[in-house]
């Protein structure tokens, strides 16, 4: 018995809400209620399901297999992640694991933006191309993986690893991308690298009282003084404050260590710094630099506790048939496209470091962002929009 566009749309936003209310929020995330809804979701569908444990027991990567005409061709790889961060209870104006879903079209929940409604369209978009008979070409893979939002040591960094993943033969793969306030549907084809620093600035010791040359604070001047100058000169390429954030490298410092007593002159004084370094400046290049700085400051140690590798970035030109096709999809449906190098991290880095192309994107736009934010939202017009965007994707990709 045909089912009715409505009905579909329906147990559309039912399989969403029931996934919001799961609560894998960090710290300590139980993926089991996460494992359990996938396993039910294929079933209704007909699709098989395996569980890769890359990492630990507790951490399952859940994958879901539409099995393509032609399973020796490269396959498509659709991923979301389970995990979400942590809520400030207090701040929220409707249970951040409620899923309510108001009169004025919105549904609230902790994951709703990011990313599980991604995870939603993916599975409803499948169903729907199955009822409707279309067979793809190249096989697809659903994957649902952990704790992306602490790294994803233990979820995609250790699944890439594994036979498990080679066997799948992805040829391309989907990631999240995020919600926009304006038309357009935007694109992550890219990441910047992730560093953390720390400047060990030395100098003479003493008591309070005294005026004594060189002390570490004297360093701790110059160290701040380039990191803040470079901070600015950075900023000022920002002509777009959310499409040009990826474009550039950002230093922020985060933490001033050291003394012991009011006072007591310390030794040395450290300075940590987080830095996201663009895909357009070299790595060498940029150490090069800051350490030129403690150089210039004098006794200073510059100490790389994480050193981020190179991130690669998909290109978004003729050359790569699978961006043709998912551009193609949008267009066909009149979407708008903003391509930006996506400012924060997602798994698809890992991916993309095996040299497979990789482009993140969520259909929420005219939605304001609000990942990681209090009352995160989506709009549920929206949402089930997604669903037939990502049909239309499904059929382009698999047919490349």
């Amino acid at each position: 018995m045909a089912r009715s566009e409505a009905d579909l749309d329906e147990q559309a936003v039912n399989a969403l809400r029931d996934y919001l209310r799961i609560p894998s929020v960090h710290p300590n995330v139980d993926y089991g209620p996460c494992e359990q809804w996938v396993r039910a979701q294929a079933a209704s569908i007909g699709l098989p399901v395996r569980v890769a444990r890359p990492a630990a027991p507790h951490k399952p990567v859940v994958i879901v297999t539409w099995a393509g005409a032609r399973p020796g061709l490269p396959a498509v790889l659709l991923n979301s992640h389970m995990d979400v961060v942590p809520v400030y209870q207090e701040k929220w104006t409707h249970p951040p694991f409620g899923a309510e879903r108001t009169e004025d079209g919105k549904i609230y929940a902790r994951g709703s933006q990011d990313m599980k409604s991604n995870a939603v369209q993916y599975l409803e978009a499948v169903r729907r191309l199955r009822l409707k008979g279309f067979q793809p070409q190249r096989t697809v893979h659903i994957t649902f993986v952990p704790d992306e939002e602490i790294g994803g040591v233990d979820g995609m960094a250790a699944f890439v690893k594994t036979e498990t993943f080679a066997e799948l033969n992805v040829g391309f793969a989907m990631d999240e991308g995020m919600a926009w306030p304006g038309d357009e549907i935007v694109i992550f084809n890219g990441e910047r690298s992730n560093w953390k620093l720390e400047f060990i600035c030395r100098g003479n010791p003493g008591h309070g009282s005294m005026l004594m040359d060189n002390p570490a604070a004297q360093r701790v001047r110059v160290i701040l003084d380039r990191l803040l100058d470079y901070r600015e000169s950075e900023k000022a390429r920002i002509k777009h404050p959310l499409m040009d954030q990826g474009k550039v490298t950002c230093v922020n410092v985060t933490m001033l260590q050291g003394g012991v007593q009011n006072n007591v002159v310390p030794p040395e004084i450290t300075i940590v710094a987080d830095v996201r370094i663009s895909p357009e400046k070299d790595h060498d290049e940029f150490v090069k630099m800051v350490q030129g700085w403690c150089d210039e400051a004098g006794d200073t140690e510059l100490r790389i506790v994480q050193r981020g590798e190179v991130e690669g970035v998909t290109e978004l030109n003729q050359s790569n048939k699978w961006w043709l096709a998912l551009k193609s999809a949008l267009e066909n449906a009149n979407e708008k496209i903003i391509p930006i190098i996506c400012p924060g991290a997602t798994d698809a880095r890992f991916i993309r470091r095996l040299k497979i192309p990789a482009i993140g994107m969520c259909v929420l736009n005219n939605t304001p962002i609000l990942l990681h934010d209090h009352d995160e939202f989506i709009y549920e017009k929206v949402f089930l929009k997604g669903i037939s965007l990502f049909e239309e994707i499904i059929r382009n990709l698999t047919a490349v």
